[in-house]
C-alpha cells in the first residue's frame, strides 16, 4: 500500500509544473474538468445545499460574506497569478496580445463584481456556508481559472477529433464579428445578472422592513422589545411576476450563461502561441504545443462547427459555459421547488425555474 501511495504521489506534477500549469499538466486539468457535468448528475438527485436559502444549522457553517468572497476570489487571484509567473513555455502577463488581456479582464470584472461587490456591498445578508460548498466551489474555480489561464498563455492543444486546420479557407467578414459580438452579450448578460440580484436583495430589504415595522407596532401594543439581530437574516421573498421574473424565477442564472457565452465568443481572438509576435515568443520553446485531448462527447458539435466556421476553437471557455449551465440548472430546478414549498404554486404562477412554462425546469 504504501509503494501504491509514494507511486502516486511520485506522479503528480511538481508545483513548478501546476503554477502556472506546464502544456502537460494544462491538457491534463482541462480533460478531467470537460468531464465536470458527469459530476452534477448527483445534484439533480440529491436537493442537500446548506448555503443560502437553502442553508442548514452546523457547527461547521462559515459565514456567508467570509465563505463566499473565499470561494469566488480563488478563480481571478490564480488566473492573474498564472498569467502573470514567468514560465519557459510561454510569455507572461506583459507579453500576450491586447485580445489575450481582453479577455482575462472580463473574467476578472465579473469575479470583482461576485467576490467583493455582492457579498458585502450589494447583497443585505449572506446565510452561512457549510465548508464542503466552499471547497467544492473553490476547486471549481481553480480548475476553471488554470484552464483559461493555459489557453489565454497561447498554449496550443490539439484535439481528437480534430475540425479546425490552419490552412483553411480564410475567415468571412461575419465571423470577424463574432468577438465583438461575444463583448456585447458579455456585457448584457453582466448588467443582467446584476440587476436580477439586486431586485432581489431590494424585495428583501423591503420585506424585512415590513417586518421590522409590524413587529414594532405590535411589541407597542404587548408590551414586548425585539431582539438586535440582523433584521434581513433569512428573509426571503418570491419575486413577482413581472420584469426579468415575468416568465421565470432564476433570470439571474440565464443572464449569466449569456455571459459566458459570449466570453466563449470574444475568445475566438484568443491568440495561440503560434500567433504571437516574435519579441514575446523568442524566448520561450516550443513546448507550448500540449499533448493532445479526446474532447467530452457533448463537446464535440462545438469543435465540429468552429471548425465550419474557420475560427480556433475556445475550447476552455466553451467547457465553463457547459459547466456553469450543469453546474446551475439543478439548483434552479431545487430552488423553484423550494418556492412551491414555501409560498405556493399560486405564487409562483406557473414560472419556470429557468425555462419559461417547463414547471420541473
Amino acid at each position: 500500500m504504501g509503494a501504491i501511495i509514494s507511486s502516486c504521489w511520485d506522479a503528480l506534477p511538481s508545483t513548478m509544473e501546476l503554477l502556472p500549469p506546464s502544456p502537460a499538466v494544462y491538457t491534463t486539468i482541462l480533460c478531467c474538468f470537460q468531464y465536470f457535468p458527469l459530476v452534477t448528475v448527483a445534484q439533480w438527485v440529491l436537493s442537500w445545499h446548506p448555503a443560502g436559502k437553502t442553508s442548514s444549522e452546523s457547527i461547521f457553517n462559515i459565514p456567508g460574506r467570509i465563505a463566499w468572497c473565499a470561494m469566488e476570489i480563488i478563480g481571478p487571484i490564480n488566473l492573474i497569478y498564472s498569467l502573470a509567473t514567468p514560465s519557459p513555455h510561454s510569455p507572461t502577463l506583459t507579453n500576450l496580445p491586447a485580445s489575450n488581456v481582453l479577455v482575462a479582464s472580463l473574467y476578472c470584472l465579473h469575479y470583482l463584481n461576485r467576490a467583493i461587490i455582492s457579498p458585502f456591498f450589494s447583497a443585505p445578508s449572506m446565510s452561512p456556508i457549510h465548508p464542503f460548498i466552499m471547497s467544492s466551489a473553490m476547486l471549481f474555480n481553480w480548475f476553471n481559472s488554470a484552464c483559461l489561464a493555459g489557453w489565454l498563455r497561447g498554449y496550443t492543444v490539439p484535439t481528437i477529433p480534430a475540425f479546425f486546420h490552419e490552412s483553411q479557407s480564410p475567415r468571412s467578414a461575419a465571423v470577424d464579428l463574432l468577438p465583438a459580438v461575444g463583448i456585447a452579450l458579455f456585457a448584457i448578460g453582466m448588467a443582467g445578472n446584476i440587476y436580477s440580484e439586486t431586485s432581489l436583495f431590494r424585495l428583501r430589504r423591503e420585506e424585512a422592513e415590513r417586518r421590522v415595522s409590524k413587529k414594532t407596532d405590535d411589541s407597542q401594543l404587548t408590551g414586548e422589545t425585539g431582539n438586535n439581530g440582523n433584521k434581513y437574516h433569512k428573509v426571503y421573498v418570491i419575486p413577482p411576476a413581472r420584469g426579468v421574473f415575468r416568465y421565470i424565477l432564476y433570470p439571474h442564472y440565464v443572464f449569466e450563461w449569456l455571459e459566458w457565452t459570449g466570453f466563449a465568443l470574444a475568445g475566438t481572438a484568443v491568440a495561440p502561441f503560434s500567433a504571437l509576435p516574435v519579441s514575446a515568443s523568442a524566448s520561450v520553446s516550443s513546448v507550448a504545443i500540449a499533448p493532445p485531448l479526446r474532447l467530452a462527447p457533448w463537446l464535440i458539435p462545438v469543435a465540429w462547427a468552429a471548425g465550419k466556421l474557420a475560427v480556433p476553437l475556445p475550447l476552455p471557455a466553451v467547457v465553463f459555459v457547459v459547466n456553469a449551465v450543469t453546474n446551475m440548472l439543478p439548483h434552479a430546478r431545487w430552488g423553484r421547488k423550494w418556492y412551491v414549498e414555501k409560498f405556493g404554486e399560486k405564487a409562483v404562477a406557473g414560472r419556470g425555474a429557468a425555462v419559461p412554462g417547463c414547471a420541473w425546469l
